[in-house]
């Protein structure tokens, strides 16, 4: 959505940037009356806090399968309020956004799972230790019975990034390969989804790897926009990955 931004209180005259607070209210008064003073600008990034503490800190006196939902629950919040668009710029696909999608599909697993293998519970528990800081499990430590949801947590990811690309791109002229590129990214996105996420997690982080250099291209950087096309070209859909319906 488009926004003013920078607002004015009507009521003590403070000024401040609601892309800095997230928040309406004059944060010197309180007041909720206030008037934009620049242009309409495209934001979707809203301001939300990701803090794991809290269900970190029960750990010892909690079953695997609640805290799972604890992290579930907030994970949940946090990728539905996040975006990408900033006061006009578009921002990178962070590794932050990348570990609560994960932790939120895995989170559901161990949820639902009756008998958990303790490979998968210590997997969870790294990402939980981690996620809120922008830290992810290297792809050689992802279990194999976990492989499908990284797999879609991060497609899902680039869906939604890609939809705020749209946006920030709208009011720009692509040239056609850069139109070309986001569809083919699309493509991509839609396949993996089909296959529930079950690819390589080498494959899942080229996926990511694309989508960060397109964006970077997009934003002017060439050679960027050169690697984005070789990597999504690289990513053919065959009889292959690990159980052979993946390769690339």
């Amino acid at each position: 959505m488009k926004i003013r931004g920078e607002r004015e209180c009507k009521a003590c005259g403070t000024r401040w940037s609601y892309y800095e607070t997230g928040s309406v209210g004059c944060p010197a008064c309180g007041s909720l009356r206030s008037v934009g003073v620049d242009e309409r600008t495209e934001h979707t990034d809203l301001q939300v806090a990701f803090d794991l503490t809290p269900v970190r800190n029960a750990i010892d006196e909690t079953e695997p399968d609640e805290l799972a939902e604890r992290a579930r629950d907030r994970c949940r919040e946090y990728v539905r309020r996040r975006g990408f668009v900033n006061a006009g710029t578009l921002r990178n696909l962070d590794d932050t956004y990348l570990a609560a999608s994960e932790l939120l599909h895995v989170g559901d697993i161990v949820a639902r799972e009756i008998h958990l293998e303790d490979r998968d519970e210590l997997y969870f528990l790294s990402l939980l230790r981690d996620a809120d800081r922008g830290e992810r499990p290297p792809v050689e430590d992802v279990p194999r019975s976990l492989q499908a949801a990284r797999g879609l947590a991060y497609a899902t990811a680039v869906r939604e990034y890609r939809r705020d690309v749209r946006t920030w791109a709208a009011d720009r002229d692509l040239a056609a390969d850069e139109r070309s590129a986001l569809e083919t990214l699309g493509e991509h996105v839609t396949r993996v989804r089909m296959l529930d996420g079950d690819i390589e997690p080498e494959t899942a982080e080229r996926l990511v790897e694309a989508t960060r250099e397109l964006a970077r291209g997009l934003r002017g950087d060439e050679f960027a926009f050169t690697q984005a096309q070789e990597r999504l070209d690289a990513l053919e859909f065959a009889d292959g990955d690990a159980d052979g319906r993946f390769g690339g």
